[in-house]
């Protein structure tokens, strides 16, 4: 068995002798960030004669290789460095080639192939190669933070869940993705749909105990983290959050325009009926994630609880991001608020029969968390007493518009309500319509019969008539 041994290792030897010998191996790479320059090196020993070198590019999942860079040998009198073909001596080449500000596209395999001249025959050439991959990673490009299902109506006696959604674009590999609420890490229930979330948040709530006091300090929330998949404990708010009122007008408001007498706002209550059943609220974390055409990721991080207007008004809520190709986590931020103090504007500023009449919201009065309302505000436009003047009952929108007005809405009043899930407000304009002089009325005498006989048929085709001129 031993002379077998022998006389294969032998034979092996004189094959290597003869033909050449050649290893190729590349230097393996760590993930790189998209904008780096990257250095693929490719090593390898040979006792032969080199012939040439060429890296590809591996594309279409394998099916396709594109070359780009080609060393050739034959053209080139400083390739080789053998003294003696008779003499055995390994020699180790290195062969580089530089990336510059990599992209997204330059993802993917890496071939290195080597060829030295058979050592019988220069006509005949040995090949080998080496491979690696090239992780590109991506940073994330954008993030936001929007309300799920909104512009929403505000429910007074209905329990309400609430979803916020967080919106990552652009990263690869997919971000690690958290919630915080007041500054603190919120601890999840994951859930693998969205309809589960939609549910559990609700059948949560009997098991809590309910509301004990309104008057104590504001809310903070237990220390926790969530990420894309693992599972965590449930948080508890163990406070409440102050009552707080809000007066009509902020200081400094505008005196209202001659076109309107406005009325002082009316705020919905936020004392909160039997509905309201916690101060401890169970979140519930859920995520999609898509592929983007330029192979980065899209991921969608859902956060729903049991909605409690009076306790997350003004709740600052805050979505972060953690990503190796970042050196800080990312984040947006949101502040729950309900509207209130709502401020209208009139043109034009002195309205005139047949002039058209644009009614809008500008801006709302701010607490001292909140710089705009969020979610999402719906608008919703009535006539108190009647219909507005194209038929309809109410009109949605930041404006409405009114359409050369008549005299007989002069007087009239609008309500403009405001709501969102943390609450709802009112406020009312009335509208004064002053004499267009552009327009001017013209009166026709009654004429008798007699008088109409006498002056002939043509002027007996109007008795009476009011008509109105254009200047």
């Amino acid at each position: 068995m031993s002379i077998i041994t022998l006389t294969l290792l032998l034979c092996a030897d004189l094959l290597d002798f003869v033909i050449g010998y050649l290893t190729v191996t590349i230097e393996p790479l760590p993930p790189v960030v998209m904008g780096d320059t990257v250095t693929l090196k490719c090593n390898f020993r040979t006792d032969g004669n080199l012939r040439e070198i060429v890296w590809f590019r591996v594309t279409e999942g394998g099916t396709s290789k594109q070359k780009i860079f080609t060393y050739d040998a034959m053209y080139n009198a400083n390739v080789s460095h053998m003294e003696d073909f008779r003499r055995r001596e390994d020699l180790v080449y290195q062969s580089t080639v530089r990336l510059p500000e990599v992209q997204m596209e330059d993802d993917g395999p890496y071939e290195c192939h080597v060829g030295i001249y058979d050592k019988v025959s220069r006509e005949k050439v040995v090949l080998a190669s080496g491979s690696i991959t090239l992780n590109v990673m991506s940073p994330p490009k954008s993030i936001a933070v929007i309300a799920a299902n909104q512009p929403a109506r505000f429910n007074l006696y209905e329990a309400q869940n609430f979803t916020l959604v967080c919106i990552v674009t652009g990263g690869k590999p997919a971000p690690v993705v958290y919630f915080k609420r007041d500054g603190e890490l919120i601890e999840v229930h994951t859930s693998t749909s969205s309809e589960k979330v939609e549910s559990r948040g609700l059948l949560a709530a009997k098991d809590n105990q309910p509301l004990i006091s309104r008057e104590l300090d504001d809310t903070k929330v237990q220390k926790s983290q969530s990420f894309l998949g693992p599972y965590s404990e449930p948080v508890r708010l163990d406070k409440d959050r102050p009552q707080r009122s809000y007066t009509s007008r902020a200081p400094g408001e505008e005196e209202p325009s001659p076109t309107t007498e406005v009325i002082p706002e009316t705020v919905i209550s936020r004392e909160f009926p039997r509905w309201v059943l916690s101060s401890s609220p169970l979140y519930f974390f859920n995520h999609t994630r898509y592929e983007l055409h330029d192979g980065t990721l899209e991921v969608q991080a859902m956060l729903t609880w049991h909605l409690n207007p009076q306790l997350d008004n003004e709740a600052l809520f805050s979505c972060e991001v953690k990503h190796p190709a970042l050196s800080m986590p990312m984040k947006a931020e949101v502040t729950l608020s309900a509207p209130k103090g709502p401020k209208l504007s009139v043109t034009p500023s002195r309205a005139k029969v047949a002039d058209t009449v644009r009614i809008k919201v500008e801006g709302f009065q701010m607490g001292p968390k909140a710089n705009e309302v969020f979610p999402e505000p719906l608008f919703i436009w009535t006539r108190v007493g009647g219909r507005l003047l194209d038929g309809s009952v109410e009109r949605f929108g930041k404006v409405l518009v009114l359409e050369r007005v008549p005299a007989e809405l002069n007087g009239s009043m609008y309500r403009c309500t405001v709501q969102n899930p943390l609450g709802s407000t009112n406020m009312h304009t009335r509208l004064i319509v002053f004499e267009n002089p552009r327009i001017k009325k013209t009166t026709h005498l009654n004429l008798s019969d007699s008088g109409g006989a006498m002056l002939g048929p043509s002027l007996m085709l109007l008795l009476v008539s009011l008509t109105l001129e254009l200047t």
